[in-house]
């Protein structure tokens, strides 16, 4: 299923093709994601495309710097991140892909992201 990501203000949209069923959708335990409490979605890398604010997107990578997650540079909000362990997944922060109930989803597993290392 390709679903389509939206930041807050606009500025940044994408869209990707889903690996697993929205109701997958999980949190995950590393030091990073238990503070922006993102839960997330696998799609797969080589279906991302950034269809609008390319340039408004700003990258932060801690510990290890193999994670690349990606927040708008306007409106603060983060959108999606390659993820660590496997290079060939993104997660999309299901608060952001347009139709998505969060609440209906609930409650959300945790996933165990171990410790990669503080910033």
């Amino acid at each position: 299923m390709r679903v389509t990501v939206q930041c807050h203000c606009g500025a940044v949209r994408l869209s990707a093709e889903l690996r697993q069923d929205i109701a997958k959708a999980a949190r995950c335990t590393c030091s990073f994601c238990r503070g922006r409490q993102a839960a997330n979605v696998s799609a797969s890398y080589d279906t991302l495309q950034i269809e609008k604010g390319a340039e408004a997107l700003r990258l932060y990578q801690f510990g290890t710097m193999k994670a690349e997650h990606y927040f708008c540079g306007t409106c603060g909000l983060y959108t999606h991140h390659r993820r660590f362990s496997d290079p060939t997944e993104v997660g999309l922060n299901i608060g952001l892909i347009e139709g998505t109930n969060i609440a209906a989803l609930e409650p959300l597993v945790w996933h165990d992201g171990g410790d990669r290392g503080s910033p």
